[in-house]
């Protein structure tokens, strides 16, 4: 019988989980509402940041995760909530949408323009004002919510109970979690083709608005979605990934899960699309004016959309409880892979790994109450905007050239072969070490030039909440540099250079943990034959250039 990598960290039952849990973690509600919406609108130290980068979002991440939950309350209620006007929470701009023309107001009968800034759907006074409560700037904390604090609380008792037993859990729990979102698109997607003016929603979305192709701007978008979707950076990926045997094959894996992820954006792109044509189609709407940017995607045009159709509760419900799972199963990664580092980089503490859980999920869970207040949803696109995607997009700059140019990447390749068994392709060492790089500074360059200032409906956030945004975003890069002084001036012995040699060479502790493994690779890459890690041959920056 095989050893375990690590007799005392567990491991994947079988490769399925490992994929699941992967195409799980990758697709997102982004897949849902920021690939479609950019179709829509274009035509067509790193280890402790990573930890902090993790721990940071998911206090937010899970109060998204809570909007569907407080959808799916509403949903069973007849007629939907957000089908019309003349609510408790409604104000005098609401206009109804109707099958037999344009929008109608129904709370003020003076003929008012249609304009964008005054009018506001039925699904956009309940999404913003009953859900969210929201108030009229981040300026404005307000009160917490008491049924969106509840919800909070109960969704984060789901992560805890998905993730309290470690893998062992999230290995059974992936197979509903990963495989059900598919299920349920695919038969929204049935539903949606067969809609009246569906098929010129597809079209829209599938053909191309040949200027735009000539803007850099489309291309800053695209890159930066096909980055963002499959999350590297955040080391869920990497944490999944650790729990395989030595020998899988990760670049078999590498290629399924971007493959499925993108094809998951794609079949979304046609979900949301069909269902966006019926909805111009039954309003006497152009398409173009449809849709609404971001969370407003998932929570407001869809569900308006649905209250349209016939039998629009069963829809809603389907739509809202596997928006819930597609955010669920990213979640309870994000806060496994900080469970994971800790209990990785303090072994003592992985007997009491299910009281470090609780303790992480109390933490993270304490910091989402500033969500629940009235000024949640500002505070959500703060931190989300600078913590999500400055820090990951520096954090993944710095990992490609540790591994390209500080590794080496003629190391690194050597190490993937000895891995997987096959011949690294010179295509794969171009793309470590230039390709990706160029790549990554390309979208960081977009991500500040293009989107310099932080907004949310409008509303552009006071200096000071730039500032603290700024900060946020700060804590999780700064791990990477303040670890290497620290390494530097406690750790390491000797003058300057020796200090920096020895940081940039690999621990004792380097390389695969099965004595037979390591003796093979110590063989293989270091020219020695050695199980004892302290006896290893060490290799440094300087005695091995040609590495690089």
């Amino acid at each position: 019988m095989e050893q375990n990598e690590s007799p005392n960290r567990g491991k994947w039952k079988n490769k399925t989980e490992s994929i699941l849990s992967c195409v799980g973690y990758a697709v997102g509600f982004g897949n849902v509402w920021r690939f479609p919406y950019l179709a829509y609108k274009n035509g067509g130290g790193a280890g402790y940041a990573i930890v902090v980068l993790n721990a940071i979002s998911s206090t937010y991440c899970n109060i998204v995760n809570t909007y569907p939950l407080m959808f799916l309350t509403y949903a069973f209620k007849d007629p939907l909530p957000w089908s019309a006007c003349g609510n408790p929470w409604n104000t005098k701009d609401c206009r109804e949408l109707k099958v037999d023309g344009p929008m109608t107001q129904t709370n003020d009968s003076s003929d008012r323009s249609m304009n964008k800034t005054l009018v506001k759907t039925p699904a956009d006074e309940f999404f913003h004002l009953e859900i969210l409560k929201m108030s009229s700037g981040i300026e404005e904390t307000g009160s917490i919510d008491p049924f969106l604090l509840s919800c909070n609380i109960f969704a984060w008792l789901i992560v805890f109970l998905c993730i309290m037993k470690g893998i062992k859990s999230v290995g059974k729990v992936v197979y509903f979690t990963a495989l059900f979102p598919f299920v349920v698109l695919f038969c929204l997607l049935i539903r949606g083709l067969t809609l009246p003016g569906a098929w010129d929603g597809v079209y829209f979305y599938i053909w191309p608005k040949w200027d735009q192709l000539t803007d850099l701007k489309v291309w800053a978008a695209a890159a930066i979605q096909i980055f963002f979707s499959l999350g590297p950076g955040w080391g869920g990926l990497v944490n999944i990934f650790s729990y395989n045997d030595f020998k899988n094959n990760c670049k078999l894996d590498s290629i399924v899960v971007p493959l499925v992820n993108c094809g998951t954006s794609i079949l979304a792109g046609f979900v949301v699309f069909s269902v966006i044509g019926f909805m111009a189609h039954e309003t006497g709407m152009p398409i173009s004016r449809v849709a609404t940017e971001g969370p407003g995607l998932a929570f407001i045009t869809y569900p308006a959309a649905i209250s349209l159709m016939p039998w629009p509760n069963l829809w809603a419900i389907l739509f809202f409880f596997m928006l819930y799972n597609i955010g669920l199963d990213t979640l309870f990664v994000f806060v496994e892979t900080s469970v994971c580092a800790i209990v990785d980089d303090f072994p003592y503490l992985r007997k009491f790994q299910f009281y470090v859980t609780l303790g992480a999920v109390l933490l993270v869970a304490s910091f989402s109450v500033l969500y629940c207040t009235n000024a949640g949803m500002y505070w959500l696109q703060l931190f989300d905007w600078y913590v999500s995607s400055m820090a990951v997009a520096l954090i993944c700059l710095s990992e490609v050239i540790i591994i390209g140019w500080i590794y080496g990447v003629k190391r690194f390749a050597k190490d993937v072969e000895f891995m997987t068994g096959e011949k690294i392709s010179w295509y794969w060492i171009l793309s470590w070490k230039i390709i990706t790089p160029a790549c990554l500074t390309f979208i960081l360059a977009t991500v500040i030039a293009f989107n310099a200032r932080v907004s949310y409906m409008g509303h552009e956030f006071p200096e000071w909440a730039i500032q603290i945004g700024w900060v946020s975003c700060s804590v999780s890069i700064l791990c990477i540099p303040l670890y290497m002084v620290y390494r530097l001036l406690f750790i390491e012995k000797g003058d300057l250079i020796q200090r920096v040699k020895r940081s940039l060479t690999p621990l004792p502790s380097w390389g695969p943990s099965k004595p037979q493994d390591r003796s093979k690779w110590s063989h293989k890459t270091l020219g020695c034959d050695v199980e004892d890690p302290s006896q290893q041959k060490l290799v440094t920056l300087r005695d091995n250039e040609d590495n690089k």
